[in-house]
């Protein structure tokens, strides 16, 4: 049941980034979950460099998840991101 509520709570994470960073960001849900899903180990080890923890590989609860997904989301539109062109 844990990967489940992973999953879940990445998926929501990222969709929550997605709605808080306006902008045009053509991925569907199952980037939104790979969004939240990152985000979830970059929050968590941004809290494990600012509160003083073991530098490992781990997740982040929601708002740290949220705050992640936001920053991994930020960096993907200032790299070019995966940008489509109508013609």
């Amino acid at each position: 049941m844990g990967i489940i509520a992973f999953l879940l709570i990445g998926l929501v994470a990222g969709f929550i980034a997605r709605w808080l960073v306006p902008g045009p960001d053509p991925m569907g849900w199952l980037g939104t979950l790979i969004l939240g899903i990152v985000g979830s180990f970059v929050g968590g080890t941004l809290a494990a460099l600012i509160f003083g923890g073991t530098l490992e590989l781990s997740a982040a609860g929601l708002i740290g998840s949220i705050i992640g997904a936001i920053i991994v989301l930020l960096i993907w539109r200032a790299m070019g991101g995966e940008r489509r062109v109508t013609t």
